[in-house]
């Protein structure tokens, strides 16, 4: 374990090799963490084709499908997530656009969120126009999410049925309606360290308060079910390559693929920059008990104290 900041920074100096060091005493100054858990409202079926995912009914996998979840339910699943700790709660739907009538709902479920809860509420509904987005704006959601998953380079050997620049199209809709947009990628499908640098150059660039850093795990049915999972030093190192390029006042969050990394190596990811985390699962996979997250975040903490 890189139990100190001095270890870490000769570690990060010696990947980089010279280029811009990390500001790492300005990084301990950030010593809090961004916990959020999400919801899979509306689960596959969905047209796209990404490689990654279960939920494309393009992909033969065995992931779960139904349709929106009731707007009861919603609110449940975010009464549940404040209790075990989280600050955020996400609503994520499969499908890259919404019906009205699931817009609707969603939108009441928000509403009901904050009014009952007082949770920040964040929402991953895929394309959405400034006028959908502002709808959502005037329930009480504060931050859109929409990963661009890569660099432009390596995207289309990921996805075909969108491009890159629908993806930072939505990402401006969002911010000009005025939302906090959390936004980041996949590591792991064989890009390269240049296009994982490309892509947090891309982030800084759109000025997104959030990035999720998600450590690609091969499903079977999907396009990329016989590729290797990256290696604990190298999400260490994407995630101090991140921490580098974007400011030391954005949230570096690391989500699914965390749970396959030994305890030891999640707290060097914390070290190296990561300061947020998802807990209670994700949208197909089954995450870690929340006991184990929950006593990971103090030993987190205790190091960055030292």
């Amino acid at each position: 374990m890189l139990k100190h900041a001095g270890l870490l920074l000769i570690f990060v100096d010696n990947f980089f090799c010279g280029n811009r060091k990390l500001n790492m005493i300005e990084w301990l100054t950030m010593k809090k963490m961004d916990i959020c858990s999400i919801i899979n409202a509306k689960s596959g079926r969905c047209g796209e084709d990404c490689k990654f995912c279960a939920q494309s009914a393009r992909h033969d996998t065995d992931v779960s499908t139904y349709s929106l979840k009731n707007t009861g339910e919603i609110v449940d699943a975010a009464r549940s997530a404040k209790e075990i700790g989280a600050q955020r709660f996400g609503i994520v739907t499969s499908g890259n656009r919404l019906t009205q009538k699931e817009l609707e709902a969603i939108r009441e479920a928000i509403s009901r969120i904050k009014r009952d809860l007082g949770m920040d509420v964040c929402a991953s509904l895929g394309a959405l126009s400034k006028d959908e987005l502002t709808l959502l704006k005037c329930a009480g959601l504060s931050r859109y999410h929409h990963n661009i998953e890569t660099s432009p380079r390596f995207y289309p050997q990921v996805v075909t049925t969108h491009t890159f620049q629908e993806r930072v199209d939505t990402i401006k809709a969002a911010k000009e309606v005025g939302f906090e947009v959390c936004s980041g990628g996949i590591i792991g499908m064989g890009e390269t360290w240049d296009d994982r640098r490309e892509m947090a150059n891309i982030l800084r660039e759109l000025d997104v308060d959030s990035v999720p850093i998600n450590i690609l795990i091969p499903i079977k049915g999907t396009p990329f079910e016989n590729l290797d999972m990256i290696s604990p030093e190298d999400v260490i190192k994407t995630i101090a390559l991140f921490r580098e390029i974007l400011k030391e006042d954005k949230t570096i969050k690391i989500a699914a693929g965390r749970e396959a990394m030994p305890d030891d190596s999640q707290i060097d990811a914390f070290l190296a920059g990561a300061n947020g985390m998802l807990i209670s699962g994700y949208l197909t996979i089954k995450g870690r008990p929340v006991e184990e997250d929950q006593k990971l975040i103090k030993e987190i903490e205790n190091k960055w104290a030292e």
